[in-house]
């Protein structure tokens, strides 16, 4: 970063009388775990303010004259000015006059910073633009720094810069001076005038003290005096839920984490890091204006249709993209206006809390909690399509930071990550896919693709976001994506909430979709999350399936080859290929076929959500269509499939945001009765070839019956609009043709059972819009439980049994690695592959 703090210093030094001013003379600074930022309100020959931003063991400094202002509209002009030490942070005081900046100065503003490209500070600094974020108790969200160009031959006699603030959801157009009225210090609450009657006592700590990601609970107060903010206590990660009659149990709530307090009427809600978002949640405050004084800890949230908390839906009403009834859920109080509760037990906090709070509101609800045991709160949290839940010692006091007392388990991951870049798509505005990552040892890693969960409004929003933040070169350090053609990369700037189903043994994150954008977590600080650790004092239980009933009921009757399958047994399949399997039907119109009484009954195939369906089970609406498709998204929702006898499984060619744009085509080669299996293998080995020689790389699947499956991943075109589905119908079906017309005594294209006899029926009509073809590895509902399994080329050979694997021996040894791990990578473009093919002869 440089020359060292002390040569920094040099010209700040020499400016001062240190034997006159009580300004900090400096020292090295030392480095903390986040950026500190400073907003000096300078009363010297006339008023200003100084912005002062930690880079490099000191403060760089910029003199604003106007003051920085939260409207996008206006620049402030800001001139550089000597960097300052670390400690000058903390100082407020009076400068003696004639002296240099000889006035009062006051601390108006204080927080952490963090820069949108860590990497470069000091090549943007050079090149005189730089873009940074602000975490302060009156400034927030996304600033610009741009140094004006020197007017005609003549070098400035000053190094100017203009301060302008970005276009967020912290900004305020037309009101950007309102943030300067407040007059009193963030850190002493006294203005200018009461500053300089006398120097103020000197400041013990310096914000840094503040960084610290588990941060020690603050001395206890006096216990009449109301704390301004209380640093929350937070939760540890488990694998399940503790047991013991010690534990109560909350359902997690999907929002965002607030304190709110109570003073004389007066309302203010912060942040987990201490950011005041009153004003974003005005019916929030509006309702707790009448509560006595108090300091509250809960969830704000946002209800969505079914009155479940919905995070997407929190972020589209602070975005202002729509409207929804927003509810405060409170589950812990701190202080209740006369007395200090945090060293209570929790019990007798909630007790209180619940007594505080109004018997009825539609805004303001305590947040209950069941004293049975964790495991059972879980189950029924994850069929109500919670997020999760929260246990915590009912004996235990309220202690900020991470520790044993408070653990969440989870229905599925979910976490916070840093987005670093995205894939360009079709029929999302634009928006394939969002590549993310997480800090680690001061660098960016890789975690993986984000490619569902944003509907083409949502799409749109991100692309207007990412857009200013483009940049040359990959974020990430170390581990990049596999494929980066297509990829369009931005600064590290924005924290988006991912929900996942788990992580490869690489670290990559799987079947991740986009829940929403976190704008109260600075980029800097999202590392990668913990493993989940064993629960405190879980003693060893019987394996179990939550919620599943009927267990035992036989669903595929016992053969020569294969032993009677349960629904217990299609339940621990899915769970020990949830994966394998997620991976081709996660994020899209799924159909089922069911067999309620076992596959010798009678068997239905699905295709529409039902009344009354397991939440897990989501619906995909389809224009056109008067009922919506199921969908499912993790592991969860493969055991919901397990409940209602779900044995086989046909996703979409097309993902369920983009149910117009095939995302992949599959190739059924049929044989007819008679026709040995190896002509069918001659025949996929011809039509691979084909494939290739447009640009398309298919991959084998066997069905578990009698066919063979080629499976061609598809990516979306460098230009134009990706073909839709009766393209991709009509182009199947002329390679078909092709194929057909070189060896019709093989072949067919006619679905005629007169027209199949001895030969192989090419089904091109798998890639119509609503069709579907049976996933890799889901088993089928045929005698013996086959399944239908992906395979590499090389066992495309004669002997190939396509109904070889069964379920009962995938459920024995080691998991079989995934023969089609560079599947997504070797997606290529339908377009492109269509206009090779129409310069072929084809008559």
């Amino acid at each position: 970063m440089g020359a060292s703090a002390p040569d920094r210093l040099a010209p700040y030094r020499a400016k001062r009388d240190f034997r006159r001013s009580r300004e900090p003379e400096g020292a090295p600074g030392v480095a903390g775990e986040r950026l500190a930022f400073i907003v000096h309100r300078h009363d010297a020959r006339r008023l200003h303010y100084d912005l002062r931003l930690e880079w490099g063991g000191v403060l760089k400094s910029w003199a604003v004259t106007r003051g920085p202002s939260l409207d996008p509209a206006d620049k402030r002009l800001a001139v550089e000015v000597e960097d300052h030490p670390i400690d000058y942070g903390c100082f407020e005081g009076t400068i003696p006059k004639p002296d240099y900046g000889g006035g009062t100065v006051q601390i108006f503003d204080r927080g952490f910073w963090a820069p949108l490209n860590p990497d470069s500070v000091d090549a943007d600094l050079a090149k005189g633009e730089l873009k940074f974020v602000v975490a302060g108790e009156r400034l927030r969200g996304g600033f610009v720094l741009v140094r004006m160009k020197p007017r005609g031959a003549k070098p400035e006699p000053r190094n100017n810069w203009l301060l302008i603030k970005e276009k967020d959801s912290m900004a305020t157009p037309g009101e950007g001076d309102a943030v300067l009225r407040a007059e009193t210090s963030i850190a002493s609450g006294r203005t200018l005038a009461q500053i300089a009657k006398g120097d103020a006592p000197p400041l013990k700590t310096r914000p840094k003290a503040a960084a610290k990601t588990t941060p020690k609970a603050p001395p206890a107060a006096p216990a009449g005096t109301l704390p301004r903010f209380v640093a929350p206590q937070f939760c540890r990660l488990v694998s399940t839920p503790p047991r013991g009659e010690n534990w109560l149990h909350e359902l997690k709530i999907d929002g965002y984490r607030l304190q709110l307090r109570i003073e004389g009427g007066k309302v203010t809600l912060r942040t987990r890091t201490g950011l005041d978002w009153t004003e974003r949640f005005p019916d929030i405050a509006k309702a707790a204006a009448g509560l006595p004084d108090a300091v509250i800890d809960g969830e704000a949230a946002a209800l969505d249709a079914k009155g479940q908390p919905d995070f997407s839906t929190l972020q589209a009403v602070l975005s202002g993209m729509r409207a929804a009834k927003l509810v405060f859920f409170a589950f812990d109080l701190l202080h209740d206006g006369t007395s200090d509760l945090r060293a209570r037990p929790l019990e007798a906090r909630k007790q209180a809390l619940r007594r505080l709070l109004p018997a009825r509101s539609a805004v303001l609800r305590f947040l209950d909690h069941f004293p049975a045991p964790g495991d059972a709160v879980l189950a029924s949290a994850c069929r109500l399509d919670m997020e999760g839940i929260v246990s915590k010692r009912r004996d235990a006091p309220y202690a900020s930071g991470r520790g044993d007392s408070w653990t969440k388990a989870k229905c599925r991951g979910r976490d916070e990550v840093v987005i670093g870049g995205y894939s360009e798509g079709q029929g999302r505005n634009g928006l394939g896919a969002l590549l993310v990552g997480a800090w680690r040892d001061g660098k960016l890693t890789y975690l993986g693709r984000v490619g569902t969960g944003f509907p083409a409004r949502v799409a749109a929003d991100l692309l207007r976001r990412m857009k200013p933040l483009h940049r040359r070169t990959t974020p990430f350090a170390g581990r990049q994506p596999a494929k980066t053609s297509d990829v369009v990369w931005v600064k590290p700037a924005l924290v988006a909430e991912v929900a996942y189903g788990g992580w490869t043994e690489e670290g990559i994150l799987r079947h991740a979709s986009f829940q929403g954008l976190r704008e109260d977590k600075p980029a800097k600080t999202v590392t990668p999350p913990p493993e989940p650790a064993p629960p405190p004092a879980a003693p060893k239980r019987a394996k179990a399936t939550p919620g599943l009933t009927n267990p035992d009921r036989v669903l595929w009757p016992a053969t020569e080859h294969s032993p009677a399958l349960t629904k217990a047994d299609l339940a621990a399949y899915f769970t020990r290929f949830a994966d394998h399997i997620l991976e081709h039907v996660a994020g899209r119109p799924l159909s089922l076929l069911r067999a309620p009484d076992g596959i010798s009954e009678e068997l239905f195939f699905q295709r529409h959500a039902m009344n009354g369906q397991s939440p897990l089970i989501g619906a995909v609406t389809i224009a056109g269509q008067a009922r919506p498709y199921m969908r499912i998204d993790d592991a969860a929702g493969l055991l919901a499939l397990a409940q209602i006898s779900a044995v086989e499984l046909h996703p979409w060619g097309a993902l369920a945001d983009t149910p117009e744009v095939p995302e992949r085509l599959v190739f059924d080669l049929d044989p007819d009765e008679g026709v040995g299996f190896d002509r069918v293998l001659d025949g996929a080995r011809a039509l691979r070839e084909r494939l290739r020689a447009i640009g398309l790389t298919p991959f084998a699947r066997v069905t578990g019956g009698k066919g063979l499956h080629l499976v061609v991943p598809l990516a979306p075109p460098k230009r134009g609009e990706s073909p839709d589905w009766k393209a991709a119908k009509a182009f199947a079906r002329l390679v078909c043709e092709m194929l057909r017309r070189d060896e019709p005594d093989r072949y067919t294209t006619t679905l005629a059972k007169k027209a199949r006899k001895g030969r192989i029926f090419l089904d091109y009509l798998r890639n119509d819009r609503l069709s579907t073809a049976v996933a890799s590895w889901s088993p089928r509902g045929r005698p013996g439980a086959p399944v239908a399994r992906p395979i590499p080329w090389s066992a495309v050979k004669k002997g190939l049994d396509p109904a070889g694997w069964r379920l009962a021996d995938l459920m024995q040894g080691k998991l079989p690695a995934d023969p089609w791990a560079d599947f997504n990578e070797a997606a290529g473009s339908l377009r492109d592959a269509m206009t090779r093919l129409a310069g072929k002869d084809i008559a």
